[in-house]
């Protein structure tokens, strides 16, 4: 059996919308984009590093796949990350997609995110990795598919935008495995499940 790892940058008050840039997404007038970026340093670049360096494969919910297509499928910058995105396996889970040609090595999972999940996480494979994908981890997590969360905690609060968990989640013990602090004061914390 696989198992479901997430990683998650999220600001004190739980905000996750919106990390990267100010377009990214500005569902329900969100005007803080681009929030992330300025907490970025090496201590943090090493720990994600890290994170890439284990094999298995990538799943994303439709919007985030998108939103990865458009910034990493036709980069050729030498990046790392850039690397590993294009060459791993892309699980992308969506009603509305028609397929996901769109970027290479890419399968399309169709219906209920949780059940097609479900089955993939059963089946022989590579372990998974979530990056991002708010509304994909809400699910999973309902349905008690996610192993481990790695989160990014942000030292600043936005007062509003979508939120990591909005409604209630079930209940689910998760114990500190290990943390790191950046010099920008981003705690990064690791988590799996008791």
């Amino acid at each position: 059996m696989r198992s479901i790892s997430v990683t998650m940058s999220v600001t004190l008050d739980g905000v996750i919308q919106g990390l990267g840039r100010p377009d990214e997404d500005t569902r329900g007038d969100f005007r803080y984009g681009g929030w992330g970026p300025k907490y970025t340093d090496e201590i943090m670049g090493a720990e994600m590093a890290a994170g890439m360096g284990e094999p298995g494969d990538m799943l994303f919910g439709r919007r985030t796949w998108e939103d990865f297509h458009r910034a990493w499928a036709d980069a050729t910058d030498g990046n790392p990350f850039t690397a590993h995105m294009n060459a791993a396996t892309k699980y992308v889970a969506s009603t509305q997609l028609a397929d996901a040609d769109l970027w290479q090595n890419s399968v399309l999972l169709r219906g209920d995110a949780a059940e097609t999940v479900a089955d993939l996480k059963a089946s022989p494979g590579p372990n998974l990795a979530v990056i991002g994908s708010a509304a994909l981890v809400r699910s999973l997590h309902a349905a008690g598919l996610v192993d481990q969360y790695s989160l990014l905690i942000h030292p600043l609060t936005l007062g509003t935008g979508a939120r990591l968990f909005e409604g209630p989640a079930p209940l689910t013990e998760f114990e500190l495995t290990r943390s790191i602090t950046t010099g920008t004061g981003v705690i990064i914390a690791h988590y799996s499940r008791r």
